[in-house]
């Protein structure tokens, strides 16, 4: 018994002594000192992460909870990572390449026994399905924390585990239930079947090794590619093919069971916002599920977790059409990525709780425990460029970092701080951002709130893409399915398009930012500069020029504020004006704005982050703006006959040599970044000039491949 104040909550360490950790769990035992009575319970002395970044954050925070001491492993250039830092120990692995660190078991199994670790949790990817992994620490007896071996394997082949779920009486979709041996047999599959098709991994899952076919000639190349993704990612090239159900939401309903055949299902996670079919934007609940259709779905996950004597946490994935019918996917054998959202709306630690069930704990809620306590939304913040294809890969060094913590109720799940590094190797995922509200669109405005106090600087990232998505009245309507993107932006995504109102303040906010900088620069130590002549300066006209527009502005000095006048309207703009921080929160009209200023030069140019998308201007004085018409422009680079790079990666094959006849549209080489192969095309018929790179080339962003004549 420990003596608290009445009323308080104690947080309890590891007791080294008894060797056992306390967990918190009150019993009615109270003393006349007012006094609580824990319950212990021991699970492990020492867990190794067999993960990296923000998953090997998290699980390691679970185990400083539980006081559980934990082991890093790491790839040579994550040597300096924020997960390395944050274990009690950490062994290097390897190098960079995943197949020779994280995935490289020998060398895992050897830090497990050197570092006498009593048990291993994998994350999600890596390993964390791979049941010879699983069969090995088993063998060295060490805990998996995760499934049995014999439930990763049927549930972690797409094959067996449809056949397991038909005979679990869950709903599955049409399609091939044996491995597709190659491209004509899955030509001859398709059309069986009928178009459009899915090919996908059989072992794998994050969205790579998947490829929608529909006709023969997209068969044969997502066959090509599928399979070589999952060698890359997986290590195992077989593949599937079932009928791709045009419109779906993607709903998954997380489950939970023991070793002593008790399983629950907790709610569910709508996931239908994705690219290149991975999620982007997740919540929890779906707008879209009545309770029937919720008890149903979460009934057949449990049967399924059931039939295979499940235990762990898992999450059963379904595609949902547009009448509430329901059609099993496949189950993730892991901790997925956006378990965030459900922990949020029901008061779980899944970490804690996976855990636990490794160590032979029953689990320690029932069905009717299970609430439903507000709304979560998640938004995976990437290192990519959402303007090319809705994310292409960006690498580089985070010079300014900042999470939105300050805001209320947000969460940030991360593995990176000022000064990390993104590389090729590894996926581009920077933080997972999560909000809660009482409801969703107390949820939604947070992480509207959130996504623009966001401070990201080094590398290209998606926050416009996220704020865009989460602001949109189809999705703020929950009318969404897995081709909202393709359908809301048709033509790519192109940045938030600026009403007239919000132009005037854009444009007032920029204008102000400049005089302010300019007052700024008169004086010294916070006393005026000493004058060659007496200036008491009180208005400005300045032009700015904003995509297409050139507009003239006039600004005047009205006390701490502004007064703008943009388009013959005046606009009042005021701020603390604290050009040092990375975020200014300003005024115009009574509407309170949170905007990002990213670079500026003596040219007069400025990037200015408003509504969540960059917007380029230049702010000139009026007379500056006259002579600047006298200035050659830079001509354009003809990019019909070029191909550059579109993003940073690794060259996987070049289809054409110096003197080819290429025509438009035809494949020239493939591109793989963070385990994604793209096919870059040639954008005009012609013969090739000049090939400038070579299988296995390493090439940047803008890299020049291939010229044509």
């Amino acid at each position: 018994c420990y003596p608290l104040l009445k009323g308080t909550v104690a947080v309890l360490k590891w007791r080294r002594k008894e060797r056992m950790f306390l967990e918190g769990e009150k019993i009615a035992c109270r003393s006349s000192q007012d006094s609580y009575c824990f319950f212990s319970r021991q699970t492990f002395e020492k867990l190794l992460i067999a993960n990296r970044g923000e998953i090997a954050c998290r699980v390691i925070k679970t185990c400083k909870k539980m006081g559980i001491r934990t082991v890093a492993i790491h790839s040579d250039v994550d040597a300096n990572a924020v997960h390395v830092k944050m274990a009690d120990e950490a062994v290097c692995v390897g190098p960079a390449p995943t197949s020779k660190s994280y995935l490289n078991m020998d060398a895992i199994m050897e830090v497990i026994k050197k570092t006498r670790a009593q048990a291993v949790h994998p994350g999600y990817g890596f390993l964390s399905e791979n049941k010879e992994f699983a069969r090995r620490l088993a063998s060295e007896g060490v805990t998996f924390i995760g499934p049995d071996t014999h439930a990763i394997q049927a549930m972690g082949d797409k094959i067996e585990s449809k056949l397991l779920a038909k005979n679990a009486k869950v709903n599955t979709i049409p399609g091939f239930d044996g491995v597709v041996k190659d491209a004509d047999e899955a030509v001859r599959i398709a059309r069986e079947i009928g178009y459009p098709v899915m090919i996908k991994a059989s072992a794998g899952g994050g969205g790579k090794g998947m490829r929608i076919a529909w006709d023969d000639e997209e068969t044969r190349e997502g066959f090509r590619f599928s399979s070589q993704e999952a060698a890359s990612s997986f290590g195992d090239d077989r593949l599937l093919i079932e009928k791709f159900i045009d419109n779906p939401r993607h709903i998954e309903i997380q489950v939970l069971a023991d070793k002593h055949g008790n399983a629950l299902w907790l709610n569910e996670r709508e996931c239908s916002i994705q690219r290149r079919n991975q999620k982007v934007v997740e919540e929890a609940p779906s707008t879209f599920l009545d309770p029937e259709t919720r008890r149903a779905m979460g009934e057949q996950a449990v049967a399924l977790a059931k039939a295979v004597k499940y235990s762990s946490a898992g999450t059963v994935e379904f595609l949902v059409d547009s009448s509430k019918n329901f059609y099993f996917l496949e189950m993730n054998t892991r901790l997925q990525v956006e378990h965030p959202v459900t922990e949020c709306i029901t008061g779980l630690d899944l970490v804690q709780e996976m855990i636990r069930v490794a160590k032979g704990y029953p689990l320690r809620h029932k069905q009717t425990d299970i609430p439903i306590n507000g709304w979560a939304v998640e938004c995976r913040v990437y290192a990519e460029d959402p303007y090319k294809s809705f994310g292409l890969p960006s690498i580089g060094k985070l010079s300014q970092y900042q999470e939105p913590l300050h805001v209320p109720s947000v969460r940030v799940d991360s593995g990176i701080q000022q000064g990390s590094d993104i590389s090729i190797y590894y996926d581009p995922m920077i933080s997972k951002l999560i909000t809660y509200g009482s409801n969703r669109a107390e949820a939604l405005k947070r992480m509207e709130e959130a996504l623009d106090n966001y401070v990201i600087r080094g590398v290209a990232h998606n926050i416009s893409l996220l704020r865009e998505v989460i602001v949109h009245p189809r999705f703020v309507q929950g009318d969404i399915s897995t081709k909202f993107l393709p359908e809301v932006y048709p033509d790519g995504f192109k940045g938030h398009k600026l009403t007239d109102l919000e132009r005037r303040e854009l444009l007032a906010t920029a204008a102000s930012l400049y005089v302010a900088e300019q007052l700024r620069s008169q004086r010294f130590l916070g006393t005026a500069r000493i004058p060659v002549a007496k200036s008491k300066r009180s208005s400005w006209e300045l032009s700015v020029r904003l995509g297409d527009g050139i507009y003239p502005v006039a600004v005047s000095k009205d006390g701490s504020s502004f007064s703008v006048e943009v388009d013959g309207m005046k606009l009042n703009v005021t701020s603390e004006w604290n050009l040092a921080s990375p975020l200014l929160s300003v005024t115009v009209d009574g509407t309170q704005r949170t905007i990002q200023r990213l670079s500026r030069n003596a040219s007069g140019d400025t990037n200015i982050q408003f509504l969540g998308t960059v917007y380029k201007l230049q702010i000139l004085t009026k007379v500056a703006a006259e002579l600047s018409k006298y200035m050659p422009e830079k001509a354009a680079e003809d990019t019909s006959s070029i191909l550059r790079s579109p993003m940073p990666g690794a060259v996987v094959a070049v289809s054409v040599n110096p003197g080819d006849t290429v025509s438009e549209g035809q494949e020239i080489c493939v591109i793989e970044a963070m385990k994604m192969q793209n096919s870059m095309i040639a954008a005009k018929t012609g013969k090739v000039k000049a090939v400038h790179c070579k299988a296995g080339d390493t090439v940047g962003e803008g890299d020049l491949l291939v010229e044509l004549e």
